[in-house]
């Protein structure tokens, strides 16, 4: 059976801009389809999101924030002191239309064209990522595992039903713990008076930077070329791709794939496509050897935060702040996270903590863009995924991979087209 590569006429020497989890995917499917790879990066390997997201594969999370309450929500979230959700104030009147065109979102059609549009890159993450890592080897930092939704009580239980019926009618079905039933699926929740549902057939990564570095390595040692620093423009001739402007010097490549995250858009316009991108700063923090750890990962809904056991050290991670690139971290989220995490476990010690924030691209529709660039032969691109990044990032770079060979995927594309916001 022919390659990708032998079936489109040879090999090509594909230059991916950014080696997070959806560059670094492509990358490794890339390879095995016969073609040649540069794998390019501002700061290296797994040095954004990629290193700290939630570390789960949440195949469940199909239903995107814009739900059709958001609109009786938001004012509060944003002025509540116990909001996941943050607002630099100065950092309004530049986002103030993006959020609008967000907020349109916020329907039950809309909402619900949104999770079909995510569940066939996200619903089988387990799945995609062990075929990723398959012989690469990272595959000890997938680990198999429930995912719980924990909530304060019943009525808040009942209260998430919208998005349940939506998960439901995908398939995620999951089983209710309550007391003792509770303590006996995860003693770490003994005593508690709250409800665990529980979604089978999920995954975490023991550790997101680890791995996706893992993955990294093995794209160079399979013969890719790993390149660190900034691309400022892609070259063309006659509508075609014929190479990137990397610090003054010149890369030559059939193909480029865009996979740079919150950082993609100047690129992207370059290429001719003004994408409504934002960026979610998001907050971790990380207890090192705690006293206990739960037995998966567990998302708090009081919170809005995750809860990941990885190697040593248990995350915490979902405070979301809208403030931009440019800004540094602020301190309010984390402690919202601390206070939180003090509801849940209140005995919970541990013997030093470490915090990070970066920035999780989205897109006023809440569904990443995949696929050709129109109007440039050769150019392509993979971002967007908002909360997902790690989850929907396996899928989307086998993806990317088949259409550089030319591949038609099993899947309509449609709602990841590139220029559809045109």
């Amino acid at each position: 059976m022919l390659n990708g590569a032998e079936q489109s006429g040879g090999a090509k020497t594909v230059a991916i801009v950014g080696a997070g989890i959806v560059g670094v995917s492509t990358a490794i499917w890339a390879q095995r389809a016969g073609h040649r790879v540069i794998l390019i990066d501002r700061d290296g390997p797994a040095a954004g999101t990629s290193f700290g997201n939630a570390g789960l594969l949440a195949s469940s999370a199909v239903v995107p924030v814009t739900t059709p309450d958001l609109w009786t929500k938001a004012p509060g979230m944003v002025l509540r002191p116990d909001s996941p959700l943050f607002l630099r104030w100065s950092y309004l009147p530049k986002i103030a239309p993006w959020l609008l065109r967000f907020m349109s979102h916020a329907t039950d059609t809309k909402t619900r064209a949104a999770a079909k549009a995510l569940f066939p890159i996200i619903g089988d993450s387990l799945a995609d990522h062990q075929a990723l890592a398959a012989g690469t080897g990272a595959e000890p930092w997938i680990v198999p595992t429930d995912y719980m939704y924990y909530y304060g009580s019943r009525a808040a239980y009942e209260a998430g039903r919208y998005s349940w019926d939506i998960k439901t009618g995908l398939g995620f079905h999951p089983t209710e713990y309550e007391g003792a039933a509770l303590a006996g699926y995860d003693p770490i929740f003994a005593g508690k008076d709250g409800l665990g549902a529980v979604v089978p057939d999920h995954g975490r990564i023991s550790d997101p930077g680890a791995y996706v570095k893992a993955l990294a390595d093995h794209v160079v040692a399979a013969g890719g070329v790993l390149r660190i620093g900034a691309v400022e423009a892609v070259l063309r001739e006659g509508g075609k791709v014929t190479g990137l402007r990397l610090g003054g010097e010149t890369l030559a490549c059939d193909a480029m794939v865009l996979t740079a995250g919150a950082w993609s858009g100047p690129l992207a316009k370059d290429l001719g496509l003004a994408l409504p991108l934002e960026t979610e700063r998001g907050y971790h923090i990380e207890l090192w050897n705690p006293s206990k750890m739960p037995k998966g990962p567990v998302m708090v809904s009081a919170g809005s935060f995750v809860m990941t056991p990885m190697e040593g050290r248990l995350r915490l991670a979902g405070i979301v702040e809208l403030g931009g690139l440019k800004a540094g971290p602020s301190e309010a989220p984390f402690k919202l996270l601390r206070r939180h995490l003090a509801q849940v476990l209140p005995d919970l010690t541990w013997d030093e903590e470490t915090e990070w924030m970066g920035h999780r691209p989205t897109l006023s529709d809440s569904v990443p863009v995949i696929g050709a660039v129109p109007g440039v032969e050769g150019a392509y691109m993979g971002l967007g995924h908002q909360h997902i990044g790690l989850t929907g990032g396996a899928k989307t770079g086998r993806l990317l991979a088949q259409m550089l060979s030319g591949q038609t995927p099993n899947l309509d594309m449609a709602p990841y087209r590139p220029d559809r916001f045109h």
